[in-house]
């Protein structure tokens, strides 16, 4: 690996590469080892669309299926065991990383089910479920950033457990994230919890708040609006960039970090672009900063590493103008309280679906195992098919 690559170079300017994708064929085959070999891959998300797409292909996880299907497991608990082996078995290959990293990267992050968005108990309790199942400590869990999500972040930090929190698409919202965090943090002290080793991501979304606004501008169609698109995807992420600094230097937080606690850093989710028209790197190369976390479809990242051009920190010098650009939007009659609350209304829905989605794939795959009747498969080209769907759910 040279350093003159552009996934390269992302990294020396501070920003880690996670793999937005997770299958058992590329977990045997070698290939997420190619990826931190070759691409500066440093961590996976995944999501119930992903694992769907996963098992609806190849022939990886028919043997786990019908060993299933004979102890006459349901679908929920297949699912349970499908998914966390997977996750686990990513983890052991992400282990050196996180090791040489002191556990900043070298993660990868499995989500509790999108049904108990709104239950902050059942979260809880599905997240302790998860991380005791998979037994790394470089797991985290996955958990949406809705108001009843917030509490669920406190009660699972507290417990000394790590935490990806997903669908963050407010400045707002991001801050109570990061008190939801701290105030974690301070109940895992309180606990005994050795701080240092419990870490957290923010994952703010990019162009699922670009694809809303720019369909409201089109909307309006004056050329002060027109001008405007896809402008507020970034121009979000660089003032959320700007929401961590001044919260992680706050009296509250200084104490924590004094006390070994880390920083919840922000991660930059579905940077996929959705616009042809746009450069498909423009959401890795316009957010390149320190101390994030870009996770990436395999399509962005080999963009990235194909014609990426990295010009270093893209973003603090920028929270002038990106809070002209939320100006501008305001201006034109752009409600950026309704886009942010839309979106994570839309967000957890669509995570509802991918989630059922990956119920009715296992179901078929545990029919097809007990009947003994080979079930049908997706060709290679549902792989990129995989990837679309990843990103319409985000």
């Amino acid at each position: 690996m040279t350093d003159t690559t552009p996934t390269a170079a992302l990294s020396a300017v501070g920003t880690s590469i996670w793999l937005d994708d997770l299958s058992r064929e590329r977990i045997n085959s070698g290939g997420l080892q190619k990826l931190i070999a070759e691409r500066n891959v440093v961590g996976v998300t995944t999501n119930p669309t992903i694992f769907a797409g996963a098992l609806a292909k190849g022939e990886a996880y028919d043997a786990q299926v019908a060993e299933l299907a004979a102890a006459g497991k349901t679908v929920t608990e297949a699912v349970f065991e499908i998914t966390t082996d997977d996750v686990a078995n990513a983890s052991d290959i992400f282990r050196s990383v996180y090791d040489s990293t002191g556990g900043k990267d070298g993660r990868v992050s499995i989500e509790v089910e999108p049904g108990f968005a709104h239950d902050a108990a059942a979260t809880s309790a599905q997240a302790k479920q998860l991380w005791a199942k998979v037994d790394r400590p470089n797991a985290m869990i996955k958990i949406p950033a809705t108001i009843e999500g917030l509490e669920a972040i406190t009660e699972t930090i507290g417990s000394g457990i790590s935490v990806n929190v997903t669908l963050i698409f407010s400045l707002e919202r991001h801050r109570e994230v990061i008190n939801a965090y701290l105030t974690g943090l301070e109940q895992a002290k309180a606990a005994g919890h050795d701080l240092s080793t419990i870490h957290s991501v923010a994952s703010f979304f990019v162009s699922r708040v670009d694809t809303e606004i720019d369909k409201q501008l089109d909307a309006i169609g004056s050329p002060e609006a027109i001008a405007l698109k896809s402008k507020a995807g970034v121009a979000n992420a660089r003032l959320a960039y700007q929401v961590f600094e001044q919260a992680f230097d706050s009296e509250r937080a200084r104490g924590l970090i004094a006390a070994g606690a880390n920083r919840q850093r922000p991660l930059w989710a579905s940077t996929g672009v959705k616009d042809p028209s746009l450069p498909d790197t423009l959401y890795v190369t316009e957010l390149a900063v320190a101390d994030v976390v870009n996770t990436m479809p395999e399509k962005t990242l080999e963009a990235t590493f194909d014609h990426g051009v990295i010009t270093g920190d893209n973003v603090t010098g920028n929270y002038a103008d990106a809070n002209d650009v939320l100006d501008r939007l305001d201006a034109v009659g752009i409600s950026y309280e309704g886009v942010t609350a839309l979106l994570e209304k839309e967000g957890v829905e669509k995570f509802i679906v991918s989630w059922n989605e990956l119920l009715d794939t296992v179901a078929a795959a545990l029919e097809s195992a007990k009947s003994g009747k080979p079930e049908s498969k997706s060709d290679s080209s549902g792989s990129e098919q995989t990837v679309e769907n990843t990103e319409v759910a985000k």
